[in-house]
């Protein structure tokens, strides 16, 4: 019998959401610009991110130095990326923005839990993408 993905610990995951009065596509420009990520995604970037190749080079506020690739550029809303910080195994992070109505749309981060992560840690890094969301939020809505 499987067991649904959330009562696995090893194969946990959580969906953060975040509702913004915004458009979805100009919502999905900002969050798609590696320039504009230290600007709300204080979880992950401590600072300008460099371009490096076909990745970016982060400072992350945890892991010291990480390299970090994009999802390409479409017209889906798909944010997804990749983070690999020195040492450690690459970490995907899915990220959507949903158009929900014609000025609304809604942010969608999913935490996947991974193996080294006790109940804490995965609590902590939840709690920290909704901040980042309401920031990126509060970005959108003042524009």
């Amino acid at each position: 019998m499987m067991k649904p993905t959330n009562e696995d610990r090893a194969a946990q995951s959580r969906v953060i959401t975040q509702r913004v009065q915004c458009e979805w596509r100009r919502a999905y420009v900002l969050a798609a610009d590696p320039k504009r990520l230290p600007d709300w995604a204080s979880g992950l970037a401590k600072s300008a991110l460099v371009p490096h190749g076909d990745h970016w080079i982060v400072r992350t506020p945890e892991s010291g130095e990480a390299r970090m690739r994009f999802a390409p550029r479409n017209d889906l809303g798909v944010l997804d990326h990749w983070v690999a910080p020195e040492g450690v195994p690459e970490v995907y992070l899915p990220f959507r923005v949903i158009g929900v109505a014609p000025d609304a749309c809604e942010l969608q981060f999913t935490l996947l839990r991974q193996p080294h992560m006790d109940d804490a840690a995965f609590e902590r890094d939840a709690q920290w993408i909704a901040r980042d969301l309401r920031s990126l939020r509060s970005l959108l809505e003042a524009d």
